[in-house]
This record gives C-alpha cells, structure tokens and sequence, in this order.
C-alpha cells in the first residue's frame, strides 16, 4: 500500500512540516492581531518594573545622547565642524537605536520565548516581526522627544519633514528583515546573542551616528572602496535621510548619489531575504 498516496486522499501532511512560502504567508496574516498585541504588550512591560514607568521610553534615548554629546561634542569636539550638532547626534543616536534594538531584539525572538514555541502552533516568525513592531512603536514614542529637540535647536516643520516618512519606512523594512535572518541564526546558534552587541557597537561607530561622514571623507586618505562602504551601508543611509529630512543645514549634497534607490534596494533585499532566510527553517521549531 502506498502510504503517502493515503495520507495524501485524506488530508494528512507530515508534522511539522513547512508549508509553502505562500500559505505561510496567509497563516502569519491571519495572526496579524496577535502580532500587534503581542508587540503593544511587550512594550507596556518594558519598564512595568520601574518607578517611572513609560517616561524610560523618552528618557532612554535621551541619556544615550547626552552621553555621546558629552563625549564626543564636548571631550573630542567632533561637533565643531558639523553645523546644529545637536539636532544632528540626536537624530543619529534615535535612528540608530531603531535598528540596533530590532535586530538584537530578533537574536532573542526564539529562544527569549521557548515556552510560547513549544507550547502552541503558530507561524514562529510572528516573533520577530511583533518584535520590530514594538520597536517600531517604540521609535514613534522617541520622534516625539527628538521634534521637541529639533524645535529647541530652531529647527521647525516644513515640507521636507514629509520625507522622514518614507525613509522610516524603507528603515523599518530593512530592520526587520535583519531581524528576522538574526532570529534563525540566534536560534540555532545562542552564542550569537552573546557577539551582537559588539558587531552592533562597531556598526554605529562606521555608520556616522556621532561624526560626520563627509568631514572624514573629504581629504581622500580613505581608499574609494572603504569610503562606498561607509557612505552606502545602510544604517548610514537611512540615519542621513532622516537628517536631510529633519535638519536644514544637512543639504542634500551631503547625501550619497541615488541615495533613495539605494535605501530602497537595502529594504528590498533584506526584508525578502530575511524572511525566506527565516521561513526555511520553519520546520526546526514545530509548525502549526
């Protein structure tokens, strides 16, 4: 008797296995209320514990800014020869908190909640996309502290503020695609976890969160193949857009050609790729 062909008239499928990339895509939208729930509840907890509550997710940001300005635009003087410091670190410190807590947030998605995966059946990268949702949420709470700066700098809206949109958006997908390629390593590999913070911490000091790129590359002494690496990788790119947005004194000349296209083929790239990265193991962590 053939014992596939039966399970096959009847319905049946191997345990475990994974589902074609398309109905997993149908399964992960039907969890889609549970995705913004899970992420809105994780970030109520955040500082649940704490006496001041809520107020961390405004004052976290600020304090890592007040460091670096301390540091780096006081001790060092790297801001002396960037126009509205200020504005410009904040900016830099925000926008890169985004990515560096999504992705590190993704290395823990699996393993942080090991009894939900093998408790109930659910398409497992409902974990670290509700886990860049909540850092998402997270950066909306931030963008409010960061107008109030941008006003106390004299920075006010005009129509450029528009584009921060946009290029949040392409930041977003980028992240989370990261995110989610981070959550299949970390899972099969813990140690990962452990080596982020480092790989993370040498990324935003190339990414020209507290310096200005163009002051370092405009004497030449980097080789031009360096130089299309830092101007292009991607946390660069989406930390200037939101600069060019936001500051008036960040022209768009200071911005790498197509800078757009590039963004977007980042985004592109590592959304899709982090999620079939993700999708295809799957089945190494149950199905349902």
């Amino acid at each position: 008797m053939d014992l596939a062909a039966l399970a096959a008239r009847h319905g049946l499928v191997v345990s475990g296995a994974r589902p074609s990339l398309g109905v997993y895509i149908r399964r992960l939208w039907s969890r889609r209320h549970f995705i913004t729930a899970f992420a809105t509840a994780r970030l109520t907890a955040q500082y649940s514990q704490a006496r001041l509550g809520q107020v961390w997710q405004l004052a976290t940001p600020l304090l890592n800014a007040a460091v670096y300005y301390l540091i780096f635009g006081i001790l060092l003087g790297t801001g002396d020869d960037v126009p509205d410091f200020v504005p410009f670190l904040v900016t830099g410190v925000f926008i890169w908190t985004f990515t560096a807590n999504s992705i590190m947030a993704g290395t823990r998605a699996v393993s942080g909640n090991i009894g939900l995966v093998r408790a109930l059946h659910f398409p497992r990268a409902s974990l670290p996309l509700a886990l860049a949702l909540q850092q998402l949420q997270q950066l909306l709470f931030s963008l409010g502290a960061l107008v109030a700066i941008l006003f106390c700098s004299g920075e006010f809206p005009r129509a450029s503020w528009l584009l921060a949109v946009p290029a949040l958006a392409l930041q977003a997908l980028f992240s989370t695609g990261v995110a989610l390629a981070a959550a299949r390593v970390a899972a099969a590999t813990p140690d990962v976890a452990q080596l982020m913070p480092f790989l993370l911490r040498t990324w935003m000091y190339a990414s020209g969160v507290m310096w200005s790129i163009d002051e370092v590359l405009a004497d030449g002494r980097v080789p031009g193949a360096v130089a299309a690496l830092i101007r292009y990788n991607p946390a660069a790119l989406y930390i200037d857009l939101v600069r060019f947005a936001f500051i008036e004194s960040f022209t768009a000349d200071r911005l790498p050609p197509h800078v757009w296209a590039a963004a977007g083929l980042w985004a592109g790239v590592c959304a899709a790729g982090g999620f079939v990265f993700f999708w295809k193991a799957e089945e190494r962590y149950g199905r349902g």
